[in-house]
Parts: structure tokens; C-alpha cells; sequence
């Protein structure tokens, strides 16, 4: 069973409304329910044959259940996290980064999908609620909204992912599924979650944790699996902060007296039991607010049997600004290169907005993607993500560039406003030059306005003025105005 911290949406032919869960366990309001091209991965299985065959088991639909998370308090995205969870940020034009998650599970036939949300998560709530409705869940399948809520008995917010499953388990319980997927719902993969399991079951495993077989330049953060032949995991070491630097000499010695074993990066991606979680999160570890850092190790601890999922394929944890600018640059650089936003075979489900094409006039194009209901005149693209409803003003020149785009078209907002004065209206104006920045949505870009970092800056913090630089790109805030003329 899969679990995801998000927003819900409603069953096919039901409307969908979102519910917050407010009141204790015995006075619980009915929640709104709603109703992957497979990279390559590797496991190496158990060599001891399962005592209860595969085929025991019913479909994936019926017996799995997903739990989904938006993010923490801390995001590596400031400042686009200023006004929405990591999951809720858009991405490739059209989509949202929890749409790849989400359409994971769809398209890996798991239609029991929960998200458990709490940080900056209006957004986030609003789009699960719009989503993914009658989209491949089946007459029996959902994705099923548990904001953060407080109760006669729990008086805090969520304090961290095991707390959260801890508090929601009267909830996930409702239907009788064997194992529960833990997904954080901000990362960008494809994964096919039906091999997941099916390796878990073989194993015969409590736990099966999936885990990068890649070399990365940096640590993901949710631990390092120290792993034998058979895949099961010896140990589990979440490095702190302070930790000092290891010798390469002592490092190098003791892998030579570790030839059996090899390293992993685990990905926060957890199948568990069922009747295992209950006993870890209210019997064996009440107290622990993790789940990767306390209840992970414990289980090991505890002699539980824990199993790695070897996972090859492109997998994106936005860690940066700098990273969630490449994975927007590579989806335009084709099918070889980074993220698969074109699979026709497992879809990338989405809000579907009926919005109108796109116009261009006069405009030249190049190795660019364009999300639908924009206007571009007489402007130069090159390399850049257009997000939907993006306006761009004649001789503007826009390279290797995100482009958020807008959740309304500036007549209707001077409409419903009153504001006919306005000097600069949302999009970008006349004459600008913009060259890798990302511009958040509803931004107000002036005429004749130079956003290039024309002094390489690496890192500034301009928000009061609308910018921040981070890695050396640009980042104008969301709702950001910045007067014509100005040079960033």
C-alpha cells in the first residue's frame, strides 16, 4: 500500500472537494476521495524460494497502498517553496513535480493513493484536488487528501514522516492491503512500483528500501545501505552534519575488508508490511518522528529482515535551485537526456486546464518547449521552458530560461481588479533580455528590463527587490514586479 503526503481528488463522477481532517479519532469526517515507462533497475533476489508464492498474493490494486509526502519545513528550493510545498512547484511547462510520483503509482496500477500533507500546502491541495480524476484508479481507486490536523489527543502538527503514518493509521488501515509504499512526493523518476513489490514479496522481506546503484556528486540525504549478495541490508548509517571527514586510507582499508559488501544511496522510498508498521510505529519506536532516520535503523536493529531495491535509471531529488534548473533544461534537450516527459506508453497525468493553443506572431523558436494558452509576439526563444499563459512582448529575447508562466491572463486580473492603471501587466515586456533565470509565475517583467547576471554572480539575496541568485541563475519571486529598465 502506498502512502502520499498530498492533496486528494474525487472519484469518477463525484465531485471533488477537499476535507481536513479536524476532529479525534472516533468523530472522523469522511475524507474526499480521488480517484511508468519502467527505467531499468536491477535487484538481486533472495536465492531462497518464498514460502508463499507470488501468485498468493491479489493484484497490486487490491493489496498495495501508497503515502505520499509534499516535503518538510526546510526546503533546498527557496524561493520558489516562499508560497508552495516542493511538490507543488511546476515543472516541464504544464506539469507539477508531484505529477511524476502520482503518475508512478497510476501507471504501476497502485490506485490506492494517499497524501499526507502540512507545509505551504494550499497549492498543493488545490492541484491533487483538480487532478487525476477517473485517470487510470479505477472504480475503486482514489487519491485521498490527509492534511495536518490536531485532535483531542494530538494537540502539535506533524512532527516529522513517522509521526505523521503514526497519527493517519486509523485512517490508512480502512482498507485491508498487505504492504504500504512510502513515497516522497517532490522527487522526478519513473519507476515501475509493481517490480518494487514484486521483489519485496520474493525476498520475503519486512522492509525493502529502493536504493541509487549511480555514483551522484552528493549525498541525497537519506541514507547510505550498507548491502551483502543477497541484497539484504547489513547496516544503515545516516550521516550527520558535523561528522568529520573519513582518511581515504581508513576508508580504503576497511573496504578492503568489505569486498561482499557494497554501498547504496537510499531514495526515502519504502515498501513495509503491514502488520510491520503498526508494530514499528506504535509498539517498537512510539516516540520516533522519522522514518528514514529512526525507524529505518531500528527495524534493522531489531533483526527485522531489510531488503535494497537497486534502482539505475534518472532519478532527481531537486537538492538546488541548480538541479531543478537542469532537470527543466533537459527535458527540451530530447528523449535521452534526463527526465521522460514523453512516454506514451505510461503518461505523465496532470490538471487538465482547456486552456486554448498557443499564439505566436512573428516569433522565432528554437529548442524550446511552450506550455498551451500563451501569447508570444515578435520575440526570440531559444532553450527555454514556456509555462502556460505566458505573454511575451515584441523584440524580447529569452535564452536558456524557465519560464513558470501565469494562472490568469492579465485582462481577466484588470477585470476582476479594477486596476486599469497598472504600468506593468504580468508576463514579460517589450525589449527585455532574459538569459538562464527562472521566472516564477505571475511575475511582471518591464520593458527593456536585462536579467543576464551580467557579473556572474554566484549567490545574492535581493528579495526585497523581487531576485534572488542562487548557483548563478536568476530567480524572480513569484507575483515579483520588476520595474523597465532595470539591469539584475
Amino acid at each position: 500500500m502506498v502512502v502520499l503526503q498530498l492533496s486528494g481528488t474525487a472519484p469518477v463522477n463525484l465531485q471533488a472537494k477537499f476535507s481536513i481532517l479536524e476532529l479525534a479519532h472516533g468523530s472522523r469526517k469522511h475524507l474526499t476521495t480521488l480517484s511508468s515507462f519502467s527505467l531499468p533497475s536491477l535487484f538481486i533476489s533472495n536465492s531462497q524460494q518464498p514460502r508463499h508464492p507470488i501468485s498468493s498474493f491479489p493484484p497490486v490494486n487490491q493489496s498495495v497502498a501508497a503515502i505520499v509526502f509534499g516535503d518538510g519545513s526546510e526546503s533546498r528550493l527557496y524561493p520558489l517553496t516562499k508560497r508552495r510545498s516542493e511538490g507543488a512547484i511546476p515543472i516541464g511547462a504544464k506539469y507539477r513535480i508531484v505529477d511524476a510520483v502520482i503518475s508512478n503509482c497510476i501507471n504501476s496500477n497502485i490506485n490506492k493513493i494517499y497524501a499526507l500533507t502540512q507545509y505551504n500546502s494550499t497549492s498543493l491541495n488545490s492541484h491533487l484536488s483538480r487532478a487525476y480524476t477517473g485517470l487510470g484508479l479505477g472504480k475503486d481507486g482514489f487519491v485521498e487528501v490527509i492534511a495536518a490536523y490536531q485532535s483531542l489527543e494530538d494537540q502539535g502538527w506533524f512532527q516529522g514522516t513517522a509521526d505523521a503514518i503514526r497519527r493517519c493509521l486509523w485512517v490508512l488501515e480502512e482498507y485491508q492491503v498487505s504492504e504500504f509504499l512510502v513515497l516522497p512526493g517532490h522527487h522526478l523518476y519513473r519507476m515501475d512500483y509493481q517490480k518494487l513489490v514484486d521483489a519485496h514479496r520474493r525476498s520475503q522481506a519486512d522492509i525493502t528500501i529502493a536504493a541509487l546503484t549511480s555514483t551522484r556528486d552528493q549525498d541525497p540525504g537519506f541514507g547510505t545501505l550498507k548491502v551483502n549478495s543477497l541484497n539484504e541490508v547489513a547496516e544503515f548509517h545516516v550521516k550527520s552534519e558535523r561528522e568529520p571527514m573519513i582518511d581515504p586510507s581508513v576508508q580504503s582499508a576497511q573496504a578492503s575488508n568489505d569486498n561482499s559488501y557494497r554501498k547504496l544511496s537510499s531514495m526515502g522510498i519504502y515498501l513495509v508490511n503491514r502488520d510491520v508498521m503498526t508494530k514499528l510505529l506504535n509498539e517498537y519506536f512510539p516516540q520516533a518522528n522519522e522514518f528514514g532516520t529512526e525507524v529505518i535503523p531500528g527495524a534493522i536493529s531489531t533483526g527485522m529482515k531489510v531488503q535494497a531495491y537497486a534502482f539505475d535509471g534518472y532519478w532527481e531529488d531537486m537538492r538546488s535551485i541548480a538541479a531543478f534548473y537542469q532537470a527543466n533544461m533537459d527535458c527540451i534537450k530530447g528523449l535521452n537526456m534526463g527526465y521522460n516527459f514523453y512516454d506514451k506508453d505510461a503518461p505523465l497525468y496532470t490538471t487538465p486546464r482547456y486552456l486554448p493553443p498557443t499564439t505566436i506572431t512573428g516569433a522565432v523558436i528554437t529548442d524550446s518547449v511552450v506550455g498551451d494558452g500563451c501569447i508570444l509576439n515578435r520575440c526570440k526563444i531559444k532553450g527555454t521552458v514556456v509555462g502556460m499563459r505566458t505573454t511575451i512582448g515584441e523584440k524580447a529575447i529569452i535564452e536558456d530560461s524557465v519560464i513558470m508562466g501565469s494562472d490568469i491572463y492579465q485582462k481577466d486580473y484588470i477585470q476582476k481588479s479594477g486596476k486599469e492603471g497598472m504600468a506593468i501587466p504580468i508576463g514579460i515586456g517589450e525589449d527585455t533580455h532574459i538569459k538562464k533565470a527562472i521566472i516564477d509565475k505571475n511575475a511582471r517583467i518591464g520593458r527593456n528590463v536585462m536579467i543576464i547576471n551580467k557579473d556572474n554572480v554566484q549567490e545574492s539575496n535581493r528579495e526585497a527587490n523581487g531576485y534572488i541568485i542562487s548557483g548563478g541563475i536568476v530567480v524572480v519571486l513569484e507575483s515579483a514586479v520588476i520595474p523597465d529598465g532595470s539591469i539584475l
